[in-house]
């Protein structure tokens, strides 16, 4: 045989050993793992939405000390977080604890309530509670 190798067919056409049980397999194992596949992807996303959270918590946090070193009262720490950050006011709280009067030490605690919008994993993820401290003079 010149060229090429001797593949037996059958009288049907089709290659000796090819079995027709398999001839729907790959889409049958792509139903089953597209939708766990999918599932992690967007646990990743929401991963990533929370780190995002966590790095602006502790800027608001650094916001709202520096705030209250210069003017040592809560809604001023408050906005000055709200506005350096842009969290959810609603979601945000914040607590000043040390001096009451300038020039001296004042702790800033940010805390937010970060929410898991992803769809489908944040039925599965409650909302996640970020915490963040400053101390500034």
């Amino acid at each position: 045989m010149p060229g090429g190798r001797n593949r037996r067919r059958r009288s049907d056409g089709r290659r000796r050993g090819h079995r027709t049980g398999e001839r729907g397999q790959a889409a049958v194992e792509l139903a089953l793992v597209l939708p766990v596949v999918v599932l992690f992807a967007l646990f990743v996303v929401q991963i990533g939405v929370v780190v995002k959270d966590v790095v602006l918590v502790q800027h608001a946090a650094r916001e709202a000390a520096r705030a209250a070193a210069v003017e040592p009262n809560v809604s001023a720490a408050r906005e000055a977080a709200v506005g350096g950050a842009r969290l959810d006011p609603s979601r945000l709280t914040v607590q000043l604890t040390g001096g009451t009067t300038k020039g001296s030490r004042t702790t800033a605690t940010v805390t937010y309530r970060a929410p898991t919008t992803v769809p489908l994993i944040g039925r599965l993820v409650p909302d996640i509670t970020l915490e963040a401290q400053v101390t500034m003079r």
